[in-house]
């Protein structure tokens, strides 16, 4: 990675058409979202000014059970090849919508946007499907030279997607084999950016990059909170996924599931400046799930992040060598690939369970299993550094674990400069397994007998 420092025949046609609204003058200029201080290596495409007056405010529907998605899709295909489409009210959307189509189109969110949970099993049947892991989505944008933006300075409840996943979270509770849409996916994008926005609890996770390549998302606050202490479920903030040259940065994220993942064929990312709090980490993985698939995770750069009561911070996680059953929906093992290249730097752990976690035998309590079948997929040039604050009272002294199921699937595995205490106040200490020890300027024990926790992968 690189551093770098109308009068009356408007009023007729609005009543047939969410096109040529006034009031422009309240609509935010697209902000200029620039990577930094690193970058993915090459400048992201140039996205030209839109047409001026070319608006398209999207119609809200009048009914308690609306659906707007159809106010929705004409916008957008009345304003794509150069235009501007605003919502500005508040938009229920209904059923699935495939906008995949987008080109040359700025899309601003000053109001807004909400998914239909009156019937969370009618998302299960008709949300689109990702094999992957069983995911599924609300909507997908997909297309080239996408710029989609809010404004974050206007009161909570603008300016904001939320996935109303409470609804789907208490159904969890009976039934946990309930299939959840994710928040917002990039599926086939080329060129663009997202900012200045809240997301609000997803069913699922809030993001996922899909099958894309030169995007940039900044200034972001992603919130899932629950209410009368339901268990949240998932929620990863962002998840990229055979995705190239990622940018994400300058972002506000409290969940409990990972805060940024990378899946596979994840290349060039660079995840920088987050808050993260209540989460899993900043992971690679899970990868090597499938059977006759090669997953490969190379040049990741991640730096600046604070990271608080969580479970990891810095976290690499591979499934064994053999398939193997961890929760409903997620079986896997078998996979090979690679990871490379890699770089975490600058962390400030707040009350983390572990600080550095490695692990191979991701799913699988059974450390015999796992040292049996080893993972096909191996994790080389790896470089963490500048980790500093605290762990929790978890596992005090250890404050990480760093094992690889062989000596050969680990090389070049480096931690320099690790200064993370443990609330005890003893020396901290880490499990290392089929490491090069020498690389770790940290202080190694062997692994703890029985069966690994599981609980979070």
């Amino acid at each position: 990675m690189w551093l770098n420092s109308v009068g009356s025949l408007l009023a007729a046609l609005a009543l047939l058409s969410p096109v040529l609204a006034t009031g422009h003058s309240k609509i935010p200029s697209r902000p200029d979202i620039v990577p930094g201080p690193y970058n993915v290596g090459r400048p992201m495409p140039h996205s030209p000014p839109r047409a001026k007056g070319r608006y398209c405010h999207v119609k809200q529907g009048c009914n308690k059970d609306r659906d707007d998605s159809s106010h929705i899709l004409q916008a957008l295909h009345q304003c794509n090849n150069g235009g501007t489409v605003v919502f500005d009210k508040s938009y229920l959307i209904g059923s699935p919508l495939d906008l995949t189509f987008l080109k040359h189109i700025d899309i601003v969110i000053t109001g807004n946007i909400a998914f239909d949970d009156s019937d969370v099993y009618y998302w299960a049947n008709n949300s689109f499907k990702y094999e992957f892991q069983n995911q599924s989505v609300y909507w997908k944008l997909g297309g080239e030279d996408v710029n989609i933006y809010g404004d974050l300075t206007l009161e909570e409840g603008k300016s904001v997607i939320d996935g109303k996943g409470q609804a789907f979270w208490e159904e969890m509770a009976v039934n946990n084999a309930l299939f959840r849409p994710m928040l917002f996916a990039f599926d086939g994008m080329k060129g663009a950016t997202m900012s200045n926005l809240r997301m609000r609890n997803p069913p699922n996770w809030f993001n996922i990059i899909a099958n894309s390549t030169d995007i940039i998302v900044s200034n972001m606050d992603l919130r899932a909170e629950s209410l009368n202490g339901v268990e949240i479920a998932n929620s990863d903030g962002w998840d990229t996924y055979r995705s190239d040259r990622v940018v994400i940065q300058n972002s506000f994220i409290r969940n409990t599931d990972d805060c940024v993942s990378f899946k596979p064929n994840s290349t060039n990312v660079v995840i920088q400046n987050l808050e993260c709090i209540g989460s899993h980490g900043i992971s690679i993985g899970s990868i090597g799930q499938y059977v006759n698939q090669t997953d490969i995770v190379e040049n990741l750069h991640i730096y600046n992040i604070s990271m608080t009561n969580a479970s990891d911070f810095a976290r690499i996680k591979v499934w064994p060598g053999v398939q193997t059953n961890f929760q409903t929906h997620l079986v896997g093992g078998g996979g090979s690939g690679y990871v490379r290249n890699v770089t975490y730097d600058l962390l400030h752990s707040i009350n983390n369970d572990r600080a550095i976690t490695i692990t191979q035998c991701y799913g699988q309590s059974n450390e015999t299993l796992c040292n049996e079948f080893p993972a096909n997929l191996t994790i080389e040039d790896v470089t963490m550094k500048n980790i500093y604050g605290t762990t929790s009272e978890k596992l005090d002294p250890q404050a990480g674990t760093l094992v690889c199921s062989a000596p050969d699937r680990c090389n070049n595995i480096r931690v320099e400069n690790i200064t993370v205490t443990v609330p005890s106040g003893k020396p901290p200490v880490y499990e290392c397994r089929n490491m090069d020890n020498s690389l770790l300027r940290l202080t190694c024990i062997d692994e703890s007998d029985g069966d690994r926790d599981t609980s979070q992968g």
